[in-house]
């Protein structure tokens, strides 16, 4: 059962080394594709000096565009889908949340930060479906064909789809693990503007789904 992991990236050159630090580094991982979403810092070169694949957008699109066009790239059956901004990710944690997908116990695992921040481990406790980090069939997230218009809200997407779909999904604790704020990456005003248009995007896809 292949795996392919699939890494959203924009101007995330301060982190994204760490994270394909360990990537890397796990066997099970068959492909790793990084989408820069129209970054402008040095997040590219950083991520090719790895010899991984990276896909370049010219303009940002958002994260369901991102990984859409990483999507395409990929020949693997599972992907993992990962943010840059994690800190402290561990191997154990990527075989945490790739095991029960590729061992057909679940068709989507969620990973849940758990003793790594205050800030992230409430906002993850109290919203477990924003999540970005998870393991999926290729198959189920490839049913989803607007990931390009839910920009943000791609993880409601999944949860949606999933539910909707009967798909077997199991929630995994990710222990000391957490990510920065878009406060702390952009600064308080345009972090909260950024935030904002973040739970748009996430309420335009709740709007999309009641009327379905």
């Amino acid at each position: 059962m292949s795996v392919a992991a699939i890494i959203p990236a924009y101007n995330e050159e301060k982190t994204i080394g760490d994270v394909l630090d360990i990537v890397c580094d796990v066997p099970i991982i068959d492909e790793v594709i990084v989408i820069s979403d129209g970054s402008s810092d040095g997040t590219v070169n950083l991520a090719k000096s790895y010899g991984v694949k990276v896909i370049e957008l010219k303009d940002n699109i958002g994260k369901g565009g991102a990984i859409k066009a990483g999507l395409k790239e990929c020949k693997s059956e599972n992907v993992l889908l990962l943010d840059a901004d994690l800190i402290g990710l561990k191997r154990e944690h990527l075989h945490d949340l790739i095991y029960p997908v590729i061992l057909n116990k679940a068709d989507m695992t969620v990973g849940i930060f758990k003793h790594g921040r205050a800030v992230t481990d409430i906002a993850q406790k109290i919203a477990p479906n924003l999540s970005g980090q998870r393991v999926i069939k290729k198959y189920i997230i490839d049913e989803i064909e607007d990931l390009d218009f839910v920009r943000y809200g791609i993880e409601v997407a999944l949860t949606i789809h999933t539910n909707k779909n009967s798909y077997r999904v199991e929630e995994i604790d990710l222990e000391d693990i957490t990510h920065l704020t878009k406060e702390e990456k952009l600064g308080f005003i345009p972090g909260f503007t950024s935030r904002l248009k973040m739970y748009k995007d996430i309420l335009k896809v709740l709007g999309k789904s009641v009327k379905h």
